[in-house]
């Protein structure tokens, strides 16, 4: 008898509303008889159905249903603190505004500080075979570079190096030449040496080996 009661259990295992223990019965029961097992299996996807029909079910509220003594309390409340809120983000905007506005003189003047003067030059390096050019451009910072290589004997890593007046060095920007292309590659870099301050720009391998110098005017 208990038997025939445990094939009755198929749909409430499977809609999920046994008791712990009964579905702990229940699935000692399934061990060892293939018919649940196969109705089970086949509830499945109605199961499933039910169960995003219910997520996607707004509760039942009675038509007759009214609100708690508090509620009317809880929604002024709650609408006074979104009018406040509104009210900080407005003085926020406003006082960002006038920063701005009170910083702009300082801002224009730092962007006139650039010359916006470029300067364009390019060398052919006869042993080597390397071509390129370089553009320079003049910033409060020191220099924006702009170089344009042509290489057909890579694969190989490279970089730009200037060199200024006194002697000192700089890496400006540094790349892997692709084998057996000899297409125009373009990178870009910056320096702290403004232009009139770099003597010449020299593209080596990573290796020290010298590929090509570029010497302005």
């Amino acid at each position: 008898m208990r038997s025939l009661e445990r094939h009755r259990d198929v749909g409430a295992y499977a809609l999920g509303v046994l008791d712990e223990v009964e579905a702990f019965r229940f699935e000692d029961h399934l061990m060892e008889c293939p018919r649940c097992t196969a109705q089970v299996t086949e509830l499945g996807p109605t199961t499933r159905q039910l169960m995003l029909y219910r997520r996607s079910t707004p509760r039942f509220a009675h038509p007759m249903a009214k609100p708690g003594p508090g509620m009317l309390d809880r929604l002024l409340a709650e609408v006074a603190a979104r009018h406040r809120a509104g009210r900080r983000r407005l003085l926020l905007a406003l006082a960002a505004a006038v920063v701005l506005a009170a910083a702009a003189p300082g801002v224009a003047v730092m962007a006139g500080g650039a010359t916006g003067r470029a300067e364009r030059f390019a060398a052919t390096d006869t042993r080597s075979g390397v071509w390129a050019q370089v553009t320079a451009e003049d910033e409060v910072w020191g220099s924006r570079v702009r170089l344009e290589v042509k290489d057909g004997a890579g694969p190989r890593a490279c970089r730009l190096v200037v060199v200024g007046r006194d002697g000192s060095e700089e890496t400006v920007t540094s790349w892997t030449a692709p084998g057996h292309d000899a297409r125009s590659h373009t990178m870009r870099g910056g320096s702290a040496k403004h232009p009139d301050d770099i003597v010449r720009y020299e593209v080596r391998t990573d290796d020290g080996e010298h590929l090509v110098t570029l010497r302005p005017g």
